[in-house]
């Protein structure tokens, strides 16, 4: 057999006019003598019946804190709806094919809901199912526990669905199908013209992902990346070659070319809180620092852009947790100020390690449009900037410039 792993996100599934789009990219894929094999989220967005944001908004009207394992196994649901549905449109158009559900197709994983991580994969049943020539729709972002529990992967985890499929059935290639014709160089709802990057570095959109981009989970790509496996983004209702996401090394005489320029491409992250720790001087530092972020990690607090002097210490996080630090860290006697209304924007690519004068490019570009920093960090394969939110879009138009991102390649 030649297995095909195509997926589908929820905006290509959300009317039955994209859906018949999606069975025609299926049976393409049948009629050239592959065997899909389709995973699919739920269908549409926030305020769709079925999409996976209603449905919790649904059980959180009823409850605000409910049950992790309810929670897992109602968000199943949409994923399963997306499946049936997307299975009898094939099997209307003449075409076999199968629902299943994550733990149908095999997929076995630990028990933390809302972001459980596959521990196995048995895909005896979806083999089988291609044996017969019956195409096997698979609903992503779930699995089950050894015990029986319904889990979830998390959100965008039917992207790790996919890719995990394709490493249990040792297929080499994913297509990831969404309402973009792939990565751009920037979130085009910030540049609208922001091309599209022809090829990237598994680390390259891992950094992307991580950073902001919603392309694809970074999760997925870390697996693809183990496993060897190549990802291709392409447009559901859209020609064109989409983006190649692989190692930097190619073999073959198909493949996009990996570019080598400094930054490939732009991404942000928006409602991030300041928060900053002054009055250090009767503590001892290494003592207080860990018993700190010991506290924040025992309240499932996640931080970033973490700086640390002996006069003050200093992080983002999430705007909706601003209430939360104050109340878990309030016992400490520390002089703690937590300010909403930031952005951390990033610029993105593998061929800035080692490059003198990124960062100064980033500086100059950014005080140009009159953009106040606030914060930066770097690795070596981004340099990110906290930024007031008001200020992101001037300051994604600066670097978006500064680094020539409307160039293709």
């Amino acid at each position: 057999m030649e297995f095909c792993v195509m997926k589908f996100g929820g905006s290509s599934l959300v009317t039955g006019e994209l859906r018949q789009l999606v069975a025609q990219r299926i049976i393409a894929k049948v009629e050239s003598g592959c065997d899909p094999v389709v995973v699919v989220s739920a269908m549409g967005r926030a305020g769709d019946a079925y999409a996976t944001d209603s449905l919790m908004d649904l059980l959180r009207s009823v409850n605000p804190s409910p049950s992790p394992q309810n929670l897992d196994l109602l968000l199943s649901c949409g994923e399963v709806i997306s499946a049936v549905v997307l299975a009898e449109t094939l099997n209307q158009a003449g075409y076999r094919a199968q629902a299943l559900t994550g733990w149908q197709a095999g997929i076995v994983t630990d028990q933390s809901f809302g972001n459980a991580r596959i521990v196995s994969i048995d895909p005896e049943t979806v083999i089988q199912a291609s044996a017969q020539k019956i195409i096997p729709i698979v609903a992503g972002f779930q699995g089950q526990t050894s015990s029986g529990k319904v889990t979830t992967l998390g959100r965008g985890g039917s992207d790790i669905t996919a890719v995990a499929i394709a490493a249990a059935l040792d297929c080499q290639h994913v297509e990831i199908y969404t309402d973009v014709d792939g990565v751009k160089t920037a979130d085009p709802r910030l540049i609208p013209d922001a091309p599209t990057i022809a090829a990237l570095t598994y680390g390259e959109v891992i950094e992307l992902a991580h950073l902001g981009a919603k392309v694809v989970h970074p999760r997925a790509v870390e697996i693809a990346m183990e496993a060897g496996i190549e990802l291709k983004i392409l447009s559901t209702d859209q020609a064109g070659p989409g983006t190649t996401i692989a190692s930097g090394v190619s073999g073959k005489k198909d493949r996009p070319k990996i570019t080598d320029r400094v930054v490939t491409g732009i991404a942000h992250l928006t409602r991030r809180a300041h928060v900053k720790i002054s009055g250090l001087a009767d503590f001892n530092q290494s003592e207080l620092t860990l018993k700190l972020f010991d506290l924040l990690a025992q309240n499932k607090i996640s931080i970033d852009l973490i700086y640390l002097s002996p006069q003050l210490i200093a992080f983002i996080i999430d705007d909706e947790k601003a209430e939360s630090v104050k109340e878990v860290l309030a016992d400490l006697g520390l002089n703690i100020t937590v300010e909403k209304g930031y952005a951390k924007v990033s610029v993105v690519g593998a061929g800035m390690h080692g490059v003198p004068g990124v960062m100064a490019r980033v500086v100059r570009s950014l005080e140009q449009a009159n953009v106040p920093i606030f914060q930066t960090t770097d690795s070596h394969a981004n340099i990110s900037c906290l930024v007031r939110e008001e200020d992101l879009i001037a300051a994604v138009r600066a670097l978006f410039a500064e680094f020539e991102l409307s160039k293709e390649g």
